[in-house]
């Protein structure tokens, strides 16, 4: 499963990667909280009031990268950080609100982490905004005992549906392999710890049903002698 032929050219694995903060992607559930004054009250945008503390509010980034918020209407948030996201929504409430203030976070991020053994496999949610590679397979339970550590992989979406998803090959099995380790995950990431093939085990598996049933039919043969 997802392995790669010999001839595969890897993606290039770039220390930006490690510094690359999360950023917001279809389908994420963004929750967010406007205030007034730098933060002094906080406004509930179901009525209009300052105040009033409810909820939070959320809002889903819809498949073309839109999200529709209260009173500045549909806006573009897919690619952006969540400080950037933050930001660019508190200039389009400015003309609304005197000196706004918004905190956002995703409240649904995923990744699928193979940990060295097909079963098992796991959805994580990621509800840290930079959790990196290494923490996100220390949450899966770590690599198995079957798993190569020397060669794991990080598949990304690309944001052009039309080409081959990015793929990052990581070495966690050495102490150099931490600065990898540390790029952060994204929305939607494979982390994909390749198994270790076992002949002798594969074999065993296969041809153990084949025995079975041989020493079954000569069982019976015998029995009707």
């Amino acid at each position: 499963m997802l392995k790669a032929p010999n001839d595969f050219t890897y993606d290039k694995l770039v220390d930006s990667l490690g510094r690359l903060d999360y950023k917001i992607a279809v389908n994420d559930a963004v929750v967010y909280r406007l205030f007034t004054n730098k933060g002094l009250k906080l406004i509930d945008l179901a009525t209009e009031n300052t105040g009033t503390f409810r909820t939070d509010l959320d809002v889903i980034v819809e498949s073309d990268g839109y999200v529709k918020m209260p009173l500045i209407g549909r806006i573009k948030l897919a690619g952006l950080t969540l400080k950037e996201a933050e930001k660019y929504l508190e200039d389009k409430y400015d003309s609304l609100y005197v000196e706004p203030y918004l905190t956002l976070r995703v409240s649904n991020k995923r990744i699928i982490v193979f940990p060295g053994n097909g079963g098992a496999a796991k959805v994580m949610s990621m509800f840290n905004n930079n959790t990196n590679v290494l923490e996100a397979i220390a949450s899966a339970g770590g690599i198995l005992e079957d798993g190569k550590a020397y060669k794991v992989k990080l598949i990304r979406n690309n944001p052009d549906a039309t080409k081959k998803p990015f793929v990052y090959l990581m070495d966690l099995s050495r102490i150099d392999g931490i600065a990898a380790g540390k790029s952060i995950v994204q929305a939607g990431d494979i982390i994909y710890v390749e198994p270790r093939y076992k002949p002798v085990a594969t074999f065993a598996k296969e041809v153990a049903p084949i025995l079975t049933l041989l020493t079954t039919v000569f069982i019976l043969s015998q029995l009707i002698k």
